[in-house]
């Protein structure tokens, strides 16, 4: 892990594969912290040649590193940093790629919120789902079992939760 809060190494590999994978037009991510999630993101979606992040930070303070990060970074153009709740947020589009990583106790929240904008094919990812971060896994879980997503948990160091929207699928 980079630090505390940053997704692991491997994660980070993950969704840079993921994303050069599935090619998504639009990813919307939570809880930027310091951007280093964000720029993965980003440096996959260049790679593609198409496609856009848009991702939002709540505390101001943190925003505000992650931004001077992503202004150093010369992937500014993929990427639309904002600071505010992810639960007021509003994104124009269908999305194809959610990362849900900001504070855990309203990533069920999140998820339900953004739903009806996530493409019935598109992916859904809640990190931070370890077995010892109950949370979120139970979060996940609990979306599950009201027939919302299909999940599953991906046992990395902290957890990952890969889904999809039930509803719509064919």
């Amino acid at each position: 892990m980079y630090d505390s809060m940053t997704a692991e190494a491997e994660v980070l590999e993950f969704l840079y594969t993921l994303v050069t994978t599935i090619k998504p037009t639009l990813v919307v991510e939570t809880g930027s912290f310091l951007g280093v999630s964000t720029l993965w993101i980003a440096k996959a979606l260049k790679a593609n040649g198409f496609g856009r992040i848009v991702s939002c930070e709540y505390d101001p303070l943190v925003y505000a590193k992650a931004k001077e990060k992503i202004a150093a970074s010369g992937l500014q153009e993929w990427i639309e940093l904002r600071n505010e709740s992810s639960l007021e947020m509003n994104i124009d589009g269908v999305i194809d790629l959610f990362f849900s990583d900001s504070d855990m106790p309203i990533r069920e929240a999140e998820v339900k919120r953004f739903l009806p904008q996530i493409r019935p094919t598109g992916l859904i990812l809640m990190h931070d789902a370890s077995s010892h971060l109950k949370v979120v896994r139970d979060a996940a879980i609990k979306l599950e079992s009201e027939g919302l997503i299909s999940c599953i948990l991906l046992p990395t160091p902290r957890g990952l939760v890969l889904a999809q929207r039930k509803e719509g699928r064919s």
